[in-house]
């Protein structure tokens, strides 16, 4: 069911031979290049035409009701409700502490430089509803934007034939739980569009996150610029790091869990230990025939994306894990804190036997929009910091400019750029000190 890969005794580069799912954005950004431009120049009946077409919807209005969020919630199960509010309130306790403080530094007597944190006017939140609902990316969007003091938000997400061309009611609930009423039935690359260049319903927004399928992730490559982004997500990815300790019908499960999200997700076990790797290997059959998606989990198992990678020791492991910068990495070996903090790249670490990802996804407390392909070498999941802007507040008295007027006059000068010098000189009567 699952390919192997040995790199016991190898020195080579392992990213070049980890699986790694193929998401060809690029090839995807000519076709949403027409959506996003149509959407630009006809707005609101743009997006019904091409809502009709791809979701098989027609709607009237792009606007959810906010009577649709009251009435979402008042219907919503109870169990569903008291699950939500547990992840609203966890998330709230992790992510208030993420808010940093304005902070000043006095350079020189009469010269300071204070960095002012300003959160994003406008956000545009976007909530898959393709194979699955998401209420939990609701919370995951939205919390983090509220703990930085975001003013304007507007959740969007496709609308379903099954529930009249609203988006899921979950999701509207989970919105109405959260206090945002601003949510619109839109999917794809139009639902990128409409938030960056904004319709007669909807105004433009300054930032746009929450992961998408690929034409989202196309859209906001495309519109990059106009809009900031979170990240250009891919499909999702689980890598874990076992040793022989690690029981292998926790692996096996916890590789499943991620599988069932999309054909083409990822999940690769790294281990030295050629035992578990025969035991999860054992334990994966029986396992995907019991479960619900056993068939797109099966496509996503055998996809050149996912694998089981042998190396020689948990030191080597480290090194393919860090290579493969995870956006989800479970340590599941002896002395897993230890290990844990050796690692550099992955978008959330997830220590020991009884921190399943699956945790995270819902009620950890952090957050599960994270950096995908490899790009947690780089980027870091959705936090507060991703809502906010650091603006820097330049203070100096005549005096402290005068101290240093000749050093700005003199790299001025010497990078060609004598009007910059004399933005310096004209203050002090072309007679600059020092010089």
């Amino acid at each position: 069911m699952i390919s192997r890969i040995d790199l016991r005794g190898s020195t080579d580069d392992p990213r070049a031979l980890l699986p790694r799912a193929e998401l060809d954005v690029e090839a995807a950004l000519e076709k949403v290049r027409p959506i996003c431009e149509d959407v630009h120049h006809r707005g609101v009946e743009a997006l019904i035409e091409i809502t009709e077409r791809f979701d098989g919807v027609r709607l009237t209005t792009t606007r959810v009701p906010v009577e649709e969020l009251h009435k979402a919630l008042a219907e919503l199960d109870p169990k569903v409700r008291a699950a939500l509010e547990v992840s609203i309130e966890r998330a709230r306790k992790v992510h208030r502490e993420q808010r940093r403080t304005d902070h000043t530094t006095q350079v020189v007597p009469g010269g300071t430089v204070t960095e002012r944190w300003v959160p994003v006017e406008r956000v545009g939140l976007y909530v898959p509803g393709g194979r699955a609902v998401y209420p939990s990316s609701v919370v995951m969007n939205v919390v983090p934007a509220q703990e930085a003091g975001v003013e304007s938000l507007a959740v969007t997400s496709p609308p379903q034939p099954d529930f009249d061309g609203l988006p899921h009611p979950t999701i509207l609930a989970a919105c109405a739980l959260l206090g945002v009423d601003e949510v619109y039935a839109v999917g794809g690359a139009q639902a990128v569009a409409m938030f960056a260049y904004g319709t007669e319903e909807c105004r433009p927004v300054n930032l746009v996150t929450g992961p998408g399928n690929i034409w989202v992730a196309a859209a906001k490559r495309l519109l990059k610029g106009r809009i900031g982004i979170d990240a250009e997500a891919g499909p999702t990815e689980i890598a874990i790091l076992a040793d022989s300790t690690a029981d292998p019908r926790h692996v096996a499960a916890d590789m499943i869990s991620q599988a069932e999200h999309d054909p083409l997700a990822a999940a690769v076990l790294v281990t030295d230990s050629l035992a578990l790797a025969d035991a999860v290997e054992k334990e994966l059959e029986p396992q995907v025939r019991a479960t619900k998606h056993s068939e797109r989990i099966a496509t996503a198992l055998d996809g050149r994306q996912s694998g089981i990678v042998l190396v020689d020791d948990i030191d080597q492991g480290l090194k393919v894990v860090d290579a493969y910068a995870a956006e989800h990495l479970e340590i599941q070996t002896a002395d897993a804190h230890a290990v844990a903090a050796r690692v550099r790249n992955a978008g959330a670490i997830f220590i020991g036997a009884w921190a399943p990802v699956s945790l995270g996804d819902y009620a950890a407390g952090s957050n599960h929009v994270l950096p995908t392909g490899g790009c947690a070498c780089h980027s870091s999941g959705l936090s507060v910091q991703s809502f906010l802007r650091g603006i820097h507040v330049v203070d100096y008295s005549r005096e402290a400019l005068a101290e240093v007027a000749g050093h700005v006059v003199n790299l001025a000068n010497a990078e060609d750029l004598p009007g910059h010098g004399d933005a310096i000189r004209a203050r002090f009567e072309w007679e600059v000190p020092g010089q």
